[in-house]
């Protein structure tokens, strides 16, 4: 395969990579009832005037399935971790006693379980549009060196063919991720 073609696919494949492993990352940050300190990355703490994420100013742990203990490294956060934990849309109360806050997992209602689905899902879609895009853009470089020259009609198609596969086995990997998601929320 043409040297060019080669630099394409592997910089799409790193990118498709990229946004599978994104796509995981998204899908850890959605509650299942189990305590996971996952469930707090997206928290941002307004700490001294700057957003700062909630993993840099405190300790994180899960000590039981449903309790999660947060240790911030300077108490006098306190006050505005707790405030940031109850403005995000986690739907979880924090207990502080002054040392640390705790946040009970509580179980998630049938109903909850399908509205989290629904958002995995949608996440997931998000992920298989970014595999998708990418796909998009490498294709157009490889149609511009058709364009110029550099490859024939024949080695288009072949790099079209390769690139339709390496796209399904990401979008495939998105879709067993969302199915052992949607596995573990439904979970009773």
């Amino acid at each position: 395969m043409n040297e060019m073609l080669e630099e394409f696919f592997g910089d799409g494949r790193d990118r498709m990579d990229k946004a599978v492993v994104a796509t995981h990352n998204e899908f850890n940050t959605v509650r299942t009832g189990r305590a996971s300190t996952a469930l707090l990355d997206r928290i941002n703490v307004d700490y001294y005037g700057s957003k700062t994420p909630l993993k840099q100013l405190a300790n994180l742990s899960a000590p039981e399935p449903r309790l999660l203990v947060i240790t911030p490294y300077d108490k006098s956060s306190l006050k505005e971790i707790e405030h940031a934990i109850m403005e995000s849309e986690l739907g979880l109360n924090p207990g502080n006693d002054g040392n640390v806050i705790r946040l009970a997992i509580p179980e998630l209602t049938e109903e909850r379980r399908l509205e989290l689905v629904k958002v995995v899902k949608n996440l997931a879609e998000h992920g298989r549009v970014a595999v998708r895009n990418i796909r998009r853009h490498v294709l157009h470089d490889i149609e511009e060196l058709q364009k110029e020259g550099e490859i024939s009609e024949d080695e288009l198609r072949r790099a079209k063919d390769e690139l339709q596969k390496l796209t399904d086995q990401h979008i495939e990997k998105i879709d067993e991720m969302l199915k052992h998601k949607e596995g573990e929320i439904l979970e009773v």
